[in-house]
Protein backbone atom coordinates (compact mmCIF):
# COMPACT_ATOMS: atom_id res chain seq x y z
CA UNK A 1 0.00 0.00 0.00
CA UNK A 2 1.55 3.48 -1.02
CA UNK A 3 0.71 6.77 1.30
CA UNK A 4 0.70 10.35 -0.33
CA UNK A 5 2.36 12.85 1.11
CA UNK A 6 1.27 16.47 1.39
CA UNK A 7 1.94 17.75 -1.53
CA UNK A 8 5.37 20.20 -0.97
CA UNK A 9 4.07 24.18 -0.11
CA UNK A 10 3.87 26.20 -3.47
CA UNK A 11 6.95 29.07 -3.55
CA UNK A 12 5.48 32.39 -3.32
CA UNK A 13 5.27 33.79 -7.03
CA UNK A 14 6.77 37.38 -7.93
CA UNK A 15 3.47 38.75 -7.48
CA UNK A 16 2.51 37.13 -4.15
CA UNK A 17 6.13 38.43 -3.30
CA UNK A 18 5.60 42.17 -3.80
CA UNK A 19 2.06 42.02 -2.54
CA UNK A 20 3.76 40.90 0.63
CA UNK A 21 6.27 43.47 0.59
CA UNK A 22 3.56 46.40 -0.47
CA UNK A 23 1.82 44.75 2.97
CA UNK A 24 5.05 45.22 5.10
CA UNK A 25 5.33 48.93 3.77
CA UNK A 26 1.74 49.51 4.36
CA UNK A 27 2.32 47.82 7.77
CA UNK A 28 5.56 50.15 8.37
CA UNK A 29 4.18 53.21 7.05
CA UNK A 30 0.71 53.08 8.61
CA UNK A 31 -0.87 54.06 5.12
CA UNK A 32 -4.86 53.58 4.74
CA UNK A 33 -4.64 51.85 1.78
CA UNK A 34 -2.70 49.43 -0.31
CA UNK A 35 -2.49 51.52 -3.23
CA UNK A 36 -0.66 54.57 -1.26
CA UNK A 37 1.90 51.95 -0.25
CA UNK A 38 2.40 50.74 -3.54
CA UNK A 39 3.19 54.70 -4.29
CA UNK A 40 5.11 55.52 -1.62
CA UNK A 41 7.21 52.17 -2.89
CA UNK A 42 7.36 53.33 -6.31
CA UNK A 43 8.57 56.83 -5.60
CA UNK A 44 11.12 55.63 -3.35
CA UNK A 45 12.54 52.59 -5.27
CA UNK A 46 13.14 55.20 -8.47
CA UNK A 47 14.62 57.42 -6.24
CA UNK A 48 17.01 54.88 -4.89
CA UNK A 49 17.90 53.69 -8.00
CA UNK A 50 19.15 57.04 -9.07
CA UNK A 51 21.89 56.60 -6.31
CA UNK A 52 22.68 53.04 -6.30
CA UNK A 53 25.71 51.94 -9.02
CA UNK A 54 27.79 48.56 -9.37
CA UNK A 55 27.18 45.26 -7.48
CA UNK A 56 25.29 46.51 -4.53
CA UNK A 57 22.62 47.99 -7.39
CA UNK A 58 22.64 44.26 -9.52
CA UNK A 59 22.72 42.43 -5.98
CA UNK A 60 19.65 44.66 -4.06
CA UNK A 61 17.78 43.92 -7.34
CA UNK A 62 18.44 40.23 -7.17
CA UNK A 63 17.09 40.40 -3.58
CA UNK A 64 13.95 42.04 -4.36
CA UNK A 65 10.36 40.98 -5.75
CA UNK A 66 10.65 41.17 -9.28
CA UNK A 67 8.29 44.29 -9.81
CA UNK A 68 10.01 45.94 -6.88
CA UNK A 69 13.42 45.18 -8.47
CA UNK A 70 11.96 46.69 -11.93
CA UNK A 71 11.38 50.04 -10.31
CA UNK A 72 14.67 50.57 -8.79
CA UNK A 73 16.73 49.00 -12.01
CA UNK A 74 14.05 51.33 -14.56
CA UNK A 75 16.33 54.52 -13.37
CA UNK A 76 19.61 55.42 -14.46
CA UNK A 77 22.24 56.10 -12.02
CA UNK A 78 23.56 59.72 -11.20
CA UNK A 79 27.34 60.43 -11.03
CA UNK A 80 26.98 62.45 -7.56
CA UNK A 81 24.78 60.36 -5.70
CA UNK A 82 22.85 62.51 -3.09
CA UNK A 83 23.30 62.50 0.96
CA UNK A 84 20.41 61.06 2.58
CA UNK A 85 18.63 64.28 3.49
CA UNK A 86 19.84 65.32 -0.36
CA UNK A 87 17.55 62.26 -1.51
CA UNK A 88 14.89 62.86 1.03
CA UNK A 89 14.24 66.95 -0.39
CA UNK A 90 14.83 65.82 -3.66
CA UNK A 91 12.07 63.13 -3.33
CA UNK A 92 9.70 65.65 -1.82
CA UNK A 93 10.40 67.97 -4.70
CA UNK A 94 9.31 65.60 -7.16
CA UNK A 95 6.60 64.16 -5.48
CA UNK A 96 5.38 67.52 -4.10
CA UNK A 97 5.23 65.78 -0.48
CA UNK A 98 6.59 67.90 2.82
CA UNK A 99 10.18 66.61 3.36
CA UNK A 100 8.55 65.19 6.80
CA UNK A 101 6.17 62.95 4.85
CA UNK A 102 8.68 61.69 2.61
CA UNK A 103 11.46 61.38 5.38
CA UNK A 104 8.83 59.31 6.77
CA UNK A 105 8.14 57.35 3.49
CA UNK A 106 11.84 56.72 3.07
CA UNK A 107 11.96 54.99 5.79
CA UNK A 108 9.14 52.89 5.63
CA UNK A 109 10.35 51.65 2.39
CA UNK A 110 13.65 51.29 2.92
CA UNK A 111 13.51 49.70 6.24
CA UNK A 112 11.59 47.05 4.88
CA UNK A 113 14.21 46.84 1.71
CA UNK A 114 16.59 46.23 4.61
CA UNK A 115 15.25 43.49 5.77
CA UNK A 116 14.82 41.60 2.42
CA UNK A 117 18.21 42.35 1.56
CA UNK A 118 20.27 41.37 4.99
CA UNK A 119 22.15 43.41 6.80
CA UNK A 120 25.86 42.60 4.66
CA UNK A 121 24.58 43.80 1.76
CA UNK A 122 22.85 47.17 3.15
CA UNK A 123 25.98 47.80 4.95
CA UNK A 124 27.73 47.89 1.76
CA UNK A 125 25.08 50.09 0.14
CA UNK A 126 25.34 52.17 2.96
CA UNK A 127 29.09 52.48 2.54
CA UNK A 128 28.58 53.33 -1.10
CA UNK A 129 26.53 56.10 -0.65
CA UNK A 130 27.04 59.78 0.46
CA UNK A 131 26.25 60.34 4.48
CA UNK A 132 22.65 59.69 5.50
CA UNK A 133 21.08 56.97 4.28
CA UNK A 134 21.72 54.80 7.56
CA UNK A 135 18.97 55.77 9.70
CA UNK A 136 16.29 55.34 6.68
CA UNK A 137 17.69 51.60 6.30
CA UNK A 138 17.18 51.68 9.69
CA UNK A 139 20.34 51.32 10.88
CA UNK A 140 22.78 53.62 13.35
CA UNK A 141 24.39 56.79 11.67
CA UNK A 142 28.30 56.37 12.50
CA UNK A 143 30.67 58.72 12.12
CA UNK A 144 33.33 58.10 9.41
CA UNK A 145 36.88 58.58 10.00
CA UNK A 146 38.50 61.46 8.58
Amino acid sequence: MTTLSPPAPLAPTAAAAFDQMLEKVRYEGAYPTRQQAQHVVRHVLQALGRQLTGDERVELAARLPHDAAALLASQIPTSRPLTGWGFVKNLAERTGASPATTRWDTGAVLGVVARIAGDDLIARIIGQLPDGYALPFGRAQLARAA
